[in-house]
């Protein structure tokens, strides 16, 4: 069985800086895209950024020069640096992988519960 545990957010005051991080544990074979969503109150999930085993990224446009997404691949682990925040990033972060485990030839992508980030004064 496969697990993702999402960590660091919390409150934090318009203009602060919040680290996420999210740790794959289990029988993983290997991961290929590892990424973050947002789901704010009353909208669609939207994506935020994606980083594959190469290191290659993707940052939404609303994010862009502000939130930074890594991983370390030796500890299944991605995180999103998120500076210059703003009250329009309030909202529950997921993040999810495209795991291949030790049961199937083939990746299929897994979700952590999320953990919220509240940016307010």
């Amino acid at each position: 069985q496969v697990q993702l545990v999402e960590s660091g957010g919390g409150l934090v005051q318009p203009g602060g800086s919040l680290r996420l991080s999210c740790a794959a544990s289990g029988s993983i074979v290997s991961i290929n895209i590892m990424g973050w969503y947002r789901q704010a109150p009353g909208k669609q999930r939207e994506l935020v950024a994606t980083i594959t085993s190469g290191g290659s990224t993707v940052h939404v446009d609303s994010v862009k020069g502000r939130f930074t997404i890594s991983r370390d691949n030796a500890k299944n682990t991605v995180y999103l640096q998120m500076n210059s925040l703003k009250p329009e990033d309030t909202a529950v972060y997921s993040c999810y992988a495209n795991i291949r485990d030790s049961t199937s030839y083939s990746y299929r992508p897994w979700w952590g519960r999320g953990t919220q980030v509240t940016v307010s004064s």
